[in-house]
């Protein structure tokens, strides 16, 4: 399973993987208690693997971002809270990747990630980004 079959629904908290496919749409599980919801094909949804962070020079894939956060963590929860104050994000957040475009990442961007980092990281699903690399490292050789 890639960041592709994880997603964010608008309105809910949290994150939420496909479970399976209906006629209307989907069944997602959600990653925070586990819960079972039915999705409507057109409910506003965001799939993580289409999701890209704003940098000085071009938009870096949110899988990227997530590694460089994994590598910062060395795989453990951040050291900032998704309630944290704008400050001690942005702080964070710069830390983990300086040429972000301030004028376009604002600080509920960087709590969205933090707190998604933070449940993919729960729930042990951290592989799934060394997954998706290993997928586009063998459609390039392809």
């Amino acid at each position: 399973m890639g960041l592709d079959k994880i997603l964010s629904i608008s309105g809910k908290p949290g994150l939420y993987k496909i479970v399976t496919q209906t006629r209307g749409g989907f069944v997602a599980e959600s990653l925070i208690d586990g819960k079972r919801l039915t999705v409507n094909i057109h409910s506003n949804i965001s799939i993580l693997s289409e999701i890209a962070i704003y940098t000085l020079t071009e938009e870096l894939p949110l899988r990227e971002v997530l590694l460089k956060i994994k590598t910062k963590e060395e795989g453990n929860a951040t050291s900032v809270g998704h309630k944290d104050g704008k400050d001690a994000l942005e702080a964070y957040f710069f830390d983990v990747l300086p040429e972000y475009d301030e004028d376009r990442v604002y600080a509920s961007d960087i709590k969205k990630i933090v707190q998604w980092y933070n449940l993919l990281q729960k729930n042990e699903l951290l592989a799934v980004l060394d997954e998706d690399k290993s997928e586009e490292v063998t459609e390039e050789e392809a």
